[in-house]
């Protein structure tokens, strides 16, 4: 059987640092709020290429904590793409304000830029453009957009560390970014763990007192905050893993490059990579008018899939005070009937890519 994602050939790689790292924190009896916390921070931040990194729970924590810190709130409108997974939604909710989804561009399944100006209003304060299963959007249209409108930029990158955008890491482009480190992550923690990336003193400090309970020091507390930090044992092992993650991200690419050169089949599509950008493919989603058969045909082989996403969040039952029918967003709803994530994770062997391959090419 070939998985769909597998943890098995990191873990064996890194197994006796992973383990040196956990003994490491173990050792020093500090398990929030440490050195290893402050050093993955200082590490994650060169890496973006930030002046400030903030760890925090989760990739959802960030996301919100990234938009309560930016003044976002109640009455205020945030536009998101009208494809991608819940928490960019809820990130939005979670602070009183309201989700206002854009359609994507077909092609590559990220934010249309050309649709955004036509959902602003008096009341949009931001736009969550998401870098959707590790290709950058079109940062440079959203900045200029979110410019002309006066709009704050939160980039979602929690599908694309260090993939580029004109020869920029993702993260560094718009005001703020969130990144979740999931186990299944380019960049996964052994557990929940996200954080924030930004160049505004400011911004960071507001976020970190945010994610500890309000509090700039202990017990004095500025905000009404929440409890959302990165702990020491998950940024101990995110400094064992974050050095490998350009060249784990290259074997990824080397996957998706013989994806796109041999998969020939007039019932798949691939996707579409825009120009000037370097994608780390978090996912390989392609699209099938057919998409069921094609799972069911590939899962008698052997080779297990995903679908990226399923049911759209309009069309979920937590969103249904939104009232957005069934057919008033048909390009997310397209998505959704057709997309197939096939699969894609560091150390798929030669073998077992062909192995897909073939078989993807055979389906008829």
């Amino acid at each position: 059987m070939i998985p769909f994602v597998s943890f098995k050939p990191i873990e064996e790689e890194l197994n006796k640092e992973l383990h040196e790292a956990f003994e490491r924190v173990y050792a020093a009896s500090w398990y929030i709020s440490g050195e290893e916390g402050i050093k993955f921070e200082q590490e994650f931040a060169a890496y973006c290429g930030t002046k400030y990194c903030v760890g925090c729970g989760n990739g959802l924590d960030a996301l919100m904590l990234s938009l309560k810190a930016l003044g976002i709130g109640t009455g205020d409108e945030v536009l998101v793409p009208s494809n991608t997974y819940i928490a960019t939604a809820l990130a939005v909710t979670y602070v009183g304000a309201k989700p206002v989804f854009v359609e994507p561009d077909i092609r590559t399944y990220n934010i249309d830029t050309g649709r955004m100006t036509e959902k602003i209003t008096a009341r949009t304060k931001a736009v969550i453009p998401v870098h959707l299963y590790g290709q950058p959007a079109e940062m440079e249209n959203v900045m200029s957009i979110a410019e002309k409108n006066n709009l704050m930029v939160i980039e979602d990158c929690a599908q694309a560390h260090g993939a580029v955008y004109h020869g920029k890491k993702v993260g560094n482009i718009g005001d703020v970014s969130g990144f979740s480190f999931y186990p299944g992550k380019n960049l996964g923690a052994l557990g929940d763990a996200g954080a924030v990336v930004t160049n505004h003193e400011e911004v960071a400090g507001k976020i970190r007192a945010l994610g500890n309970y309000g509090s700039d020091y202990k017990y004095h507390h500025i905000y009404q905050g929440h409890n959302s930090r990165l702990d020491e044992i998950q940024a101990a092992f995110l400094r064992v893993k974050l050095p490998y993650l350009e060249r784990m991200n290259k074997a990824r690419c080397q996957i998706a490059k013989r994806y796109m050169e041999e998969i020939e089949n007039e019932n798949i599509i691939l996707p579409y990579i825009i120009e000037d950008v370097e994608p780390v493919w978090h996912i390989f989603a392609i699209r099938s008018e057919r998409r069921d058969e094609l799972a069911d045909y590939l899962s008698s082989f052997g080779i297990m899939t995903n679908k990226h996403y399923p049911i759209p969040i309009h069309l979920q039952k937590a969103y249904v005070d939104l009232n957005i029918k069934a057919g008033e967003l048909p390009i997310a709803e397209e998505i959704s009937k057709t997309e197939l994530s096939i699969p894609m994770y560091y150390g798929l062997s030669d073998e077992e890519v062909s192995f897909i391959i073939e078989k993807i090419n055979l389906f008829r």
